[in-house]
């Protein structure tokens, strides 16, 4: 006998589709053809940087969220259907001390790996002024480093040791090497190391900031960001901020590279902060946050461009900011940043939805 449902079953039924639609229209802006099923993970504070668990399974991210009860940037892990974060708090799997940053899974999804300053103080460092000269920077704290951890949160190895900024690490989806970012050569330069920490590889070497690096899927190439300052000028205002623990991210374009550095290529020039770069599941494209389309800093939007410079695609259309776009292991789901749906704040949260060809 076929299932028959009641008139009060079927009006509800009705109900919460419509409710799952207008869930999916208040998120979802008119040309975001790429992005379907968009749903949204964190409600408050600001997240950022979500990467996948290996099998998928699950996010690890950063947040500042006062209602966790932290004011400083901590590490966290949510599994990947777990939307019920506006009324519960994570998991956080860090220490609670310093500031942390960069987080990533490691092979076997077991341990993970994040920078924190919380080796010099257990307080959270201070925030310089946002602006110097009228110009947007960020911090470049002396006192990352980089360390490896288990799901408990216990701290299981260190893998940096030298003074100065180390931070940025991401991990190869071969699971073989770790790509970040150092100042150990008196510039911030990509170094790789193995998963260990052993083996430590300079990757880039010009002047200007190179940072926020991923691997390509099958693990040969790199793509970053970079500020590659030219002028006399530029080089001396570069110089003068690195002194200071700051670099000034307005001006940066991506660039590619084989793993030890060889095969250098600019693969944008479009003017103002390109950024967040990572690589499409076909390795043929890669799909980063960018500005340039702007006259006063805002919109972020995420765009996709082909990796010999071409094609260029605007994925995203938000009013002020997305960033951040990762895609699963799979390539099925993409994870990213945004500020949809905050109620006019300047609340970042962590949004994931099924990605369309």
């Amino acid at each position: 006998m076929k299932h028959k449902f009641s008139n009060l079953s079927l009006i509800l039924l009705l109900l919460n589709l419509h409710s799952l639609s207008a869930q999916d229209n208040n998120l979802l802006y008119q040309k975001e053809k790429h992005f379907k099923n968009i749903k949204q993970l964190t409600f408050s504070g600001e997240n950022a940087e979500a990467y996948w668990s290996f099998d998928d399974s699950k996010l690890i991210f950063q947040a500042t969220n006062e209602k966790w009860g932290e004011d400083c940037d901590q590490i966290y892990i949510i599994d990947t259907n777990d939307y019920n974060l506006k009324d519960s708090t994570p998991k956080m799997v860090s220490l609670g001390m310093g500031r942390t940053t960069c987080s990533y899974f490691l092979p076997g999804d077991t341990t993970i790996l994040y920078a924190s300053t919380h080796l010099k103080n257990a307080k959270c460092p201070h925030l310089p002024e946002r602006r110097i000269n009228g110009k947007y920077v960020w911090p470049i704290y002396d006192s990352y480093d980089i360390f490896i951890a288990d799901l408990e949160g216990n701290i299981v190895n260190q893998i940096t040791t030298e003074h100065g900024y180390d931070a940025e690490a991401t991990v190869s989806p071969l699971g073989d090497k770790i790509v970040f970012t150092s100042i150990r050569s008196g510039d911030l330069e990509l170094y790789t190391c193995n998963i260990d920490g052993s083996n430590v590889k300079q990757v880039t070497n010009q002047l200007g900031y190179d940072g926020g690096a991923f691997f390509s899927n099958d693990g040969k190439r790199l793509v970053f960001r970079s500020s590659r300052p030219k002028t006399k000028s530029e080089i001396q205002e570069y110089k003068d901020l690195l002194n200071k623990g700051l670099v000034q991210p307005t001006k940066m374009e991506l660039y590619t590279c084989n793993i030890d550095g060889s095969n250098l290529k600019q693969i944008t020039d479009l003017g103002k902060a390109n950024w967040s770069p990572f690589y499409h599941p076909s390795d043929g494209k890669i799909i980063f946050t960018s500005n340039h389309e702007t006259k006063i800093g805002f919109p972020f939007n995420l765009y996709m461009i082909d990796t010999n410079g071409e094609n260029l695609e605007q994925i995203s259309f938000d009013k002020t900011f997305d960033s951040f776009p990762v895609f699963s292991n799979d390539g099925r789901k993409i994870v990213f940043s945004s500020n949809r749906n905050n109620g006019g704040t300047r609340e970042t949260n962590i949004f994931i939805a099924d990605w369309i060809e």
